[in-house]
């Protein structure tokens, strides 16, 4: 019991000094989330990933793996990214 009162201490004295967008982030790990690409303004992809939504550095791109068709996706435009 003790220890699991130190951790949360710990976990809200590491997050009392991040932003929304950082607490948003870490909290956000590993839950599905609302895709939608365009390209020109188009629409080009619009689905649900099954868990956190990935992207690399050295690309403008991201890749999850897709809970409508069972598998994974590459995808890189304007992406709107919205964690559920």
């Amino acid at each position: 019991m003790m220890k699991k009162i130190l951790l949360c201490a710990a976990m809200v004295a590491t997050l009392a000094g991040c932003t929304d967008a950082t607490v948003g982030k870490v909290t956000s790990y590993g839950r599905p989330a609302h895709v939608i690409c365009y390209s020109g303004g188009v629409e080009i992809f619009n689905g649900y990933s099954t868990g956190k939504v990935k992207s690399e550095k050295s690309s403008d791109g991201y890749f999850f793996y897709n809970r409508g068709t069972s598998s994974n996706v590459e995808v890189s435009g304007d992406c709107v990214i919205n964690y559920q």
